[in-house]
């Protein structure tokens, strides 16, 4: 019964994100590429940046020759540049490995630094329409709700799937359907009508056999774990424009930190109650600097203010003659993969 209830799924998901360019044109690399950028991206984000970064890697062989900072550059708009720098790696390590060809065995997968089980699997059955579940939070949310596991949500319940999925226990007519088509129709579902708050059940082809909504409170799958209280973290960061020669005065961040192989202005911390902090270093508070020109961010857990000051080379000495950071002066201009509060504040003070 379930194999005609997931061929009605399948059905019902080829009217909605059909569309998709990497779903068009579905290649192992077109699929590399796309699962990364829409990690922590939406749809309409990628939509508008897909096509033009494949033009420019159009091969696995390109990305791996190109250097980190071209393909940081070419991500601009897509944000969290390192999901930029894992793609180049995994690009690397699939030419260096397997000679340029994408693997379709979950073991020769996951031995790619960069890739986990949900990429892994979603490189199988989306990219290779071979038999694999790829488990993100829609998978998770809808599979918890048809199947009616009880189950909490989170690493212990995806990891359950792959387990009764590889024993054949759910999913087991994924063989005889396109696993590519079922994967991406439960991704559908969980987008549209399936979602976190709003289940809209009378429209949904699998509601004859979900357990969700037989219970008549589909809601409550999956079973939610305790929620953690979370910590009211602040930073207060000085950002200092320093210009010679029509340059400014920027550093590269380490593999360690925060927006890491992206430019960035000179940064300290000038309050925070996070005692544990070391993204920055600490520079002591003066009310002149509290007083600048203020900027409004968040990374993470952080709510940050952003006090942007504009100094001479040696009133930046002065105050800086401790810190081992490498400052280098660099022309501002597009080409440079600058962070986007770096943009902001050279804009709040005319570049």
């Amino acid at each position: 019964m379930s194999k005609k209830l997931f061929s009605e799924l399948i059905n019902w998901s080829s009217d909605q994100y059909s569309h998709l360019p990497w779903r068009e044109k579905r290649t192992l690399y077109r699929t590399l590429v796309s699962e990364i950028m829409l990690q922590q991206t939406t749809v309409g984000t990628v939509l508008n940046h897909f096509e033009k970064f494949l033009n420019e890697y159009p091969t696995i062989f390109d990305l791996a020759k190109a250097t980190e900072e071209q393909v940081c550059i070419s991500w601009k708009g897509l944000g969290y540049y390192r999901r930029a720098r894992n793609l180049r790696n995994l690009a690397v390590q699939i030419v260096e490995k397997f000679n340029g060809e994408i693997p379709t065995e979950l073991n020769s997968l996951m031995s790619l630094k960069g890739i986990g089980p949900y990429t892994a699997n979603a490189i199988i059955a989306i990219g290779g329409d071979k038999m694999g579940l790829a488990v993100d939070a829609n998978l998770e949310r809808v599979l918890a709700r048809f199947y009616g596991d009880k189950t909490e949500k989170g690493a212990k319940l995806q990891q359950k799937f792959h387990n009764d999925f590889k024993n054949g226990l759910i999913v087991s007519e994924m063989k005889s359907l396109s696993p590519r088509k079922l994967n991406e129709a439960f991704m559908d579902l969980g987008r549209i009508l399936c979602q976190a708050r709003k289940a809209s059940c009378t429209l949904c082809p699998l509601r004859n056999e979900c357990v969700a909504f037989k219970s008549g409170n589909p809601l409550s799958f999956p079973v939610e774990g305790a929620t953690k209280e979370k910590d009211d973290l602040f930073i207060k960061l000085l950002r200092i424009v320093v210009r010679e020669n029509k340059k400014i005065l920027f550093y590269q961040k380490r593999e360690s930190e925060w927006l890491a192989g992206q430019w960035e202005l000179p940064t300290f911390i000038l309050e925070t109650n996070d005692e544990k902090l070391s993204q920055y270093p600490k520079i002591k508070a003066k009310k002149s600097f509290l007083d600048a020109h203020k900027i409004k961010t968040g990374i993470t857990k952080y709510s940050i203010d952003n006090h942007i000051v504009e100094m001479s080379l040696d009133e930046f000495k002065k105050i800086t003659n401790k810190v081992d950071i490498a400052y280098e002066f660099k022309t501002h201009n597009e080409k440079l993969n600058l962070s986007t509060t770096s943009i902001k504040a050279l804009k709040k003070i005319t570049v």
